[in-house]
C-alpha cells in the first residue's frame, strides 16, 4: 500500500498552482530532523496531501510523489536528501487548519501537534477525513 503524505508549502515559495504548470518538481528545502526522517521514507507512488501554509493554512491538493528520496545535489554535507513530487488533482476545496482542528479525532494529528512540521504521515483514517471535508461546504465557524 502507498505511503500517505502531508508536505506543507508556503505558496509564495511553491504553490500547487506552480506544480500544475511545472508538472513535476523537487521537494527541496527540508531541514528539520524529524522531517527529514519522515521523506527519507516517502516512495515513488506515495500520496501527499499538498497543504499550504502563511495566510492560507489549509490543505489544498493531492500530489504524488514521483521519485524515491536521493541525496539534495545542493548539499555538500550529504545529510540532506529530496523527492521528486507531480500534481494529482485539487481537492474540491480547500480544508483549513481550523476545520482540522475542530474535529476531536484529528487532536493527536502532527499537523496540529507540531506547527513547524514540514513533512509528515498521515493515517489513512485521516486521510480520508480530510478528503471527505473538502467535498462537504465549510462550517461557518471556521469562516472557510
Amino acid at each position: 500500500m502507498a505511503g500517505l503524505w502531508l508536505f506543507k508549502t508556503e505558496p509564495s515559495e511553491y504553490s500547487y498552482d506552480r506544480l500544475e504548470k511545472e508538472k513535476r518538481a523537487v521537494w527541496d528545502g527540508v531541514t528539520n530532523a524529524l522531517a527529514l526522517k519522515h521523506l527519507r521514507q516517502v516512495r515513488a507512488g506515495d500520496r501527499i496531501l499538498f497543504y499550504h501554509t502563511g495566510g492560507e493554512r489549509a490543505a489544498v491538493a493531492v500530489a504524488r510523489a514521483a521519485s524515491d528520496p536521493y541525496p539534495d545535489p545542493q548539499d555538500r554535507a550529504g545529510k540532506l536528501v529530496v523527492v521528486e513530487v507531480a500534481p494529482e488533482r485539487r481537492l474540491d476545496r480547500p480544508v483549513a487548519l481550523a476545520e482540522i482542528k475542530a474535529r476531536r479525532d484529528m487532536a493527536g494529528f502532527d499537523l496540529v501537534r507540531l506547527g513547524r512540521l514540514s513533512v509528515m504521515p498521515v493515517s489513512p483514517e485521516r486521510w480520508e477525513a480530510i478528503l471527505e471535508m473538502s467535498r462537504r461546504k465549510a462550517s461557518a465557524r471556521t469562516g472557510r
